[in-house]
């Protein structure tokens, strides 16, 4: 569904990523794993198309996205939940919901009842500002804008940081019903590696901007992780 190949970025004079080459399967969650700093978020940026590729390309079912903005590449199906949430913390649920629908293709203009169905919690909280949600309720907020716009991919960059594990553990289950019974594709930004074990099916791991091992979840090894993933 998504390949990226020859991707290299920079910040300033820093190269940040060397010569990535990623290939996302369709219907599965691959998860970017790495330590802090190792260019995971400017994997996700430059994927969305929020920072233009110094090197490079990227394709999106078939089609070359390399230079098209975000905005054409979320009406082309890729949604994006960012790292920190990102949420409008002045306008109201329903207002932050609203806002990814000029993105949908079949120009629908009513937020889609499966929304509630996935977060409950949204319907209840319609009318209060975003931020007056806490941490664990702003990220379904935030992950429901990204649904909003029907994509078919769907980026998540580190949805666990700073929730309360219940709110952890349902995120969890949301992104394997996504996969599983609409057909979703997902690329996880995720240091929590037992989250990651349960949910993603494939792996990539970064070190230093480069892609260092990849794979089926189940050949993610001890010494992996020892080597790439410990603090």
């Amino acid at each position: 569904m998504l390949q990226v190949s020859g991707l290299n970025q920079f910040y300033g004079e820093s190269h940040t990523l060397w010569d990535l080459d990623v290939d996302v399967q369709r219907g599965q969650c691959t998860c970017v794993m790495g330590r802090n700093g190792v260019g995971k978020t400017t994997l996700m940026q430059s994927i969305m198309g929020l920072l233009p590729l110094r090197g490079g390309s990227i394709q999106f079912q078939g089609s070359d996205i390399t230079t098209l903005p975000a905005e054409r590449r979320a009406e082309l199906g890729i949604g994006y939940v960012p790292q920190g949430r990102q949420i409008f913390p002045l306008l109201t649920v329903e207002e932050n919901l609203l806002i990814g629908l000029p993105a949908r293709r079949d120009g629908r203009k009513q937020i889609p009842a499966f929304i509630f169905e996935l977060f409950p919690v949204l319907k209840q909280m319609l009318a209060r500002r975003g931020g007056d949600l806490s941490g664990g309720q702003q990220q379904q907020l935030a992950i429901g804008r990204a649904l909003v716009i029907d994509p078919k991919l769907l980026i998540l960059d580190e949805p666990t940081e700073g929730i309360q594990p219940n709110i952890v553990h349902e995120i969890g289950d949301i992104i394997r019903r996504l996969i599983n019974d609409l057909g979703l594709t997902v690329v996880l930004v995720e240091q929590k590696l037992p989250f990651a074990r349960r949910v993603a099916d494939r792996f990539i791991i970064l070190d230093s901007g480069r892609l260092m091992a990849s794979g089926a979840m189940a050949e993610l090894s001890d010494d992996l992780v020892r080597e790439y993933l410990s603090v």
